[in-house]
């Protein structure tokens, strides 16, 4: 019998509790953002009907298709990479944005947020691992970029996001998660700045993610199943 939508939000729930008691840490701050991208409006439905809130959507035009189809009180965020063409279209879509790499995408967000009268939330993506592959602000280059984020005024740096490469053993994220911790940390101090989300982790290695401090875990294939295109 085919396993429940109910069923395996419970699992991955009962994954980020038990990884919170490990690390001391109330369950309660960890966000799990449920990734739908690929996955129909008919799968977000199920889920918020299961009691999720918080969606993930990678394409902004999938999401612009998608978000009218689902519930209204959900909430949204972009996780993917975003082009700076899309700025405008994403700030009006997404109550956060979780993958900022540049100066120039976060002034195009800026100027998109106070077209739309808002304030965006956003997170600096931090390429911690150096990997060519992998989008991402270089750590070195991050200070100056969130010194120049407090001179906008409709864009908010709440925190951070890394993606690891990936290992077969879960436990080979673990010095990349720990890494953006501990400069988070540092740059707190530095700057006098609260950067309190970091957005760490994915179905494979969300409980060495919640361990090292994640706020916010990016859960799709645990949840939904795999996607079902490209």
């Amino acid at each position: 019998m085919a396993e429940s939508f109910q069923e395996r939000l419970e699992r991955v729930q009962a994954q980020i509790a038990a990884a919170s008691e490990r690390a001391g840490r109330d369950p309660s701050g960890v966000t799990l953002v449920a990734v739908s991208k690929t996955h129909p409006p008919e799968a977000v439905r199920e889920a918020a009907e299961a009691g999720l809130r918080v969606f993930g959507e990678s394409r902004v035009q999938e999401a612009q298709a998608k978000i009218p189809q689902c519930p209204g009180h959900l909430s949204w965020h972009l996780v993917g990479h975003l082009q700076r063409n899309k700025a405008g279209l994403a700030a009006s879509l997404f109550d956060l944005v979780h993958s900022v790499d540049s100066l120039r995408l976060l002034e195009a967000l800026d100027r998109a947020a106070a077209e739309a009268g808002k304030t965006l939330p956003v997170l600096i993506e931090v390429n911690v691992s150096g990997e060519r592959s992998k989008f991402g602000v270089a750590p070195e280059e991050v200070p100056a970029l969130l010194q120049a984020a407090n001179s906008l005024a409709r864009v908010e740096v709440r925190g951070l996001m890394t993606m690891p490469p990936f290992t077969e053993d879960p436990e080979g994220a673990r010095p990349f998660f720990r890494e953006l911790r501990e400069r988070r940390d540092a740059w707190c101090t530095e700057l006098g700045i609260p950067l309190n989300e970091l957005s760490m982790g994915m179905t494979h290695d969300l409980e060495i993610a919640v361990e090292e401090g994640a706020t916010l875990v990016r859960v799709g294939t645990a949840l939904f199943g795999e996607r079902t295109a490209a």
